[in-house]
Order: C-alpha cells, then structure tokens, then sequence
C-alpha cells in the first residue's frame, strides 16, 4: 500500500456555485474566482508532493479540515474543548464543499480523476491554525 501526506495551509476554500456567462447564443459555466483561485493553490501545494507517476488504481482520500474557531469560542473552557476534539464545527460549510476544492486540485496532478477515489473520510475540527491534513492511500501497481 502507497500512502502519501500532505498539508493545505491556510483557510479552506469551500466549492461556491459555478458562474454562469452568456457569449454570443452559448450560456458557459466557469468556477467562482474564489473557488478558481483555492483550486489553484491547492495544485501549486500538490505538485510539492506528486508521486512520478499520476495514480491510476482506486483511492482512499483522508481529510482532516481545520477551521477558525468563531470568536465566542475563544473562552478558557471552549478552547479545552477545541483542544480535546469535543466541539467540533456544525455549521457551514458542508464538508463535501470543502473536500470538492481540494479534489479537484488535486487531478491531473497526483491522480488521473476524482472519480478514481473508491472511499474517503473528512472530518471538521476547530483549530487556532487553519490547514488541511490530506492522506491518500492506493495499492502497488
């Protein structure tokens, strides 16, 4: 089994809706610039890590989303609880937002397709730090 880790710093950038634009007859969708600009850091993170060759075989993606804690929480006790791993965001964004930018950076660059991942955890924390820990898991060729 092949495994590889790696850390997105910074805020993760939840997937918004598309865009759409009008040319001439044609409607074309486009990613927000939000949305356009995170995708992009996390391929210039993802290239630092790429393996010598894209996978191909199926996927287990790991990811641990780290968020700012919001500000009524910076109390002794609240942070005890951060600390521990008790309080734990229930609030937006939804996790399959958060994972979807960090799935589609990652094509093309350490993986062939997202639609290769066969199985995947995310989980949401609080942290003073916010990041990503990514680990993805495929079996030898």
């Amino acid at each position: 089994m092949n495994v590889l880790t790696f850390e997105i710093p910074g805020i993760i950038q939840p997937q918004e809706r598309p865009r759409f634009s009008r040319r001439g007859k044609k409607v074309v969708t486009h990613d927000a610039p939000k949305s356009k600009d995170f995708k992009d850091f996390v391929k210039l993170v993802a290239y630092q890590y790429k393996p010598s060759e894209l996978i191909t075989e199926p996927i287990k993606l790991k990811a641990d989303i780290y968020l700012m804690p919001p500000k009524k929480y910076h109390t002794g006790p609240k942070r005890k609880l951060i600390a521990s791993g008790e309080l734990r965001p229930t609030t937006k964004p939804d996790l399959d937002n958060l994972i979807k930018g960090i799935k589609d950076g990652c094509n093309k660059i350490i993986w062939h397709d997202d639609s290769q991942i066969v199985d995947m955890t995310v989980r949401k924390f609080y942290s003073e730090k916010p990041r990503a820990e990514v680990t993805i898991e495929w079996a030898e060729k």
